[in-house]
């Protein structure tokens, strides 16, 4: 019971066996108002790590051509947003995340479900699968250019490569993972298949989907720093050689916090699915 403590109970003798009155129930001590909304308070780290970027810039214990300080950062932003260079090269590094992403989506998940819930399948799947997802993907650079070319191509399968092996693991993992007490029950009031994965199976499976695309969706955004560095025509990554080549510590900086607010912003829109889609799953949510 939330919010109640049982006292211990006490006996009362009756000339015969010893019988156990009703427990006292005590409330327990409200947990206290937190001073500032969860909201505010999630930020507190990024807060803070940005007042110690400033901090170190301001004093001169970084030197500015190492990581250029907030307010450099802040001009080369405007820059490249005037000159309507960061516009373009969001959109096709967006653009190749969202096609890469949603075919890793459709062969991880498919592979998974094909795997998951076919004993035939799980033998004729899960072991290539699991070789597969060991291959560094970085290291296939090389042989997706000889195989795909220079242009859009291997970057796209690179990022569909990186995305699909964590939504396998964990969809493959929630499917086995169902409580079979629940099938024996949806079998014993005469779900057929279909109802029985729709409504039962997928379900119980979903946390775990949930895990896995935030995880494919970080995978996404570090295999397109990979795919846009080599032979890259636009995109974050191009912006990041060309400013090598020219020595602008500050645009290889800012591309990269770009890169690191994108996936943030994927992570929170699983967050929020999660909430949503999970609201019946009752956990530990900190003390």
């Amino acid at each position: 019971m939330s919010g109640v403590v049982l006292s211990r109970p006490m006996e009362m003798a009756s000339g015969g066996p010893s019988t156990t009155a009703l427990a006292r129930i005590v409330p327990v001590r409200q947990r206290r108002r937190p001073l500032m909304p969860r909201s505010i308070s999630k930020a507190t780290g990024a807060v803070l790590l940005l007042g110690l970027w400033w901090l170190t810039t301001a004093k001169g214990w970084v030197p500015e051509d190492v990581f250029p300080s907030p307010g450099t950062m802040a001009e080369t932003l405007r820059n490249l947003i005037n000159n309507g260079d960061l516009a373009e090269a969001m959109s096709l590094s967006l653009q190749r995340v969202a096609i890469g992403f949603s075919i890793g989506c459709v062969v991880g998940i498919g592979l998974a479900l094909l795997s998951g819930l076919l004993r035939l399948g799980e033998d004729l799947v899960d072991a290539p699968m699991q070789m597969l997802r060991t291959l560094p993907w970085a290291g296939l650079i090389p042989l997706l250019i000889i195989w795909l070319g220079i242009d859009e191509t291997p970057k796209i399968t690179l990022v569909a490569y990186a995305v699909t092996f964590p939504l396998y693991i964990n969809t493959f993992a929630g499917i086995r993972n169902v409580d079979r007490t629940l099938v024996e029950v949806a079998h014993t009031l005469g779900l057929g298949r279909m109802a029985l994965i729709l409504q039962v199976i997928l379900p119980g499976a979903l946390p775990n989907v949930l895990v896995g695309l935030r995880y494919s969706l970080g995978s996404a955004w570090l295999a397109l720093v990979f795919a846009e560095t080599v032979n890259a025509q636009g995109g974050l990554g191009y912006l990041i050689i060309h400013a090598r080549e020219v020595y602008r510590v500050d645009i290889i900086v800012l591309c990269l916090v770009i890169y690191a607010l994108l996936g943030l912003s994927a992570d929170l829109i699983v967050r929020f699915l999660e909430a949503r889609l999970l609201r019946w799953r009752q956990t530990f949510a900190g003390a």
